[in-house]
């Protein structure tokens, strides 16, 4: 069968002409590098009956490097669904915590929103707890929030706009809140976003939250949904998320990626990257850099 890995550098480390051919040489029946971004990133294909032996060998050795790598079956790379988390995934922070930064609270709710990633408690009832403290928070603090709090994570402009220019569908979907997602999807240029309503009371936030929550069976939900909307295969989507409510989206899409991920879903995902940014995705769908939009 045929296999491709694809090594992926980041700003803080280059991949060099000897580390591709070091990887190459790991591989049977491999091919020369492929250059997707000459010093960044690159494809080396192979043939193989089985390529899951060679992915311990390969990871020990990138590990200490800071080399993002993943081993796929060369065809069908390139997806039309993207399905994309949004907290700590297309934007680098939870926005629950940097809420409770407003009452002084971040340290407490973080906490409480670590252990939910992590999967250590269920995602419901922690989101209500957390939804509870944040009672009388104003309007005017969310807004403050997204402008002055929140940044977008490098690469997913580019990773949006070039997946929609060959065709693809992207949809942002959030264990958050609407408050975030619709101005975080039309900054980045999602066409579809979902997450959770935050409820007011007289221009403040009433401590609970909209129901059904959404969460990790809402996002699997979703992907299908829109899946069979248009029609598509499994192997046609992507799922990127860092989260353990995002653990079951990731493994029913046909790549999975976690993204500086928690150790459960970094596990369990058919890629992870760990030191690079969402234009990664791109790499591991075998764009080239000017291939990006």
């Amino acid at each position: 069968m045929k296999y491709t890995l694809t090594l992926i550098g980041n700003s803080a480390a280059s991949l060099t002409d000897e580390l591709a051919a070091s990887a190459s040489g790991l591989l049977p029946n491999s091919s020369a590098p492929d250059w997707l971004r000459e010093g960044h990133a690159c494809d080396i294909h192979f043939d193989a009956d089985d390529a899951a032996p060679f992915a311990p060998a390969l990871h020990a050795k990138f590990a200490a490097a800071k080399i993002d790598l993943a081993i796929q079956p060369a065809e069908a790379r390139r997806k039309l669904l993207l399905v994309a988390d949004m907290d700590s995934t297309i934007i680098q922070q939870e926005c629950i915590d940097e809420l409770a930064a407003e009452l002084g609270l971040k340290d407490k709710i973080s906490e409480i929103t670590a252990r939910a990633m992590r999967g250590e408690i269920e995602f419901e009832p922690a989101l209500r707890e957390r939804v509870g403290l944040l009672k009388g928070l104003p309007l005017a603090a969310l807004e403050s929030v997204y402008q002055n709090r929140i940044t977008e994570m490098p690469g997913g402009r580019a990773l949006v706009a070039t997946m929609k220019k060959h065709g693809a569908t992207c949809a942002l979907v959030s264990g958050g809140f609407t408050f975030f997602t619709e101005r975080v999807a039309a900054a980045v240029g999602f066409e579809l976003n979902r997450a959770n309503t935050l409820l007011f009371v007289d221009g403040k936030l009433s401590g609970e939250v909209g129901t059904p929550i959404l969460g990790r069976q809402a996002k699997i939900d979703a992907l299908v949904e829109l899946r069979d909307a248009r029609n598509l295969p499994k192997i046609a989507t992507l799922a990127v998320g860092d989260g353990a409510n995002d653990l079951g989206m990731i493994e029913e899409a046909g790549l999975g990626v976690a993204l500086h991920a928690k150790p459960v879903v970094a596990e369990a995902a058919d890629a992870r990257i760990d030191h690079g940014d969402l234009t990664a995705l791109l790499y591991l769908q075998g764009y080239r850099f000017p291939e990006f939009a």
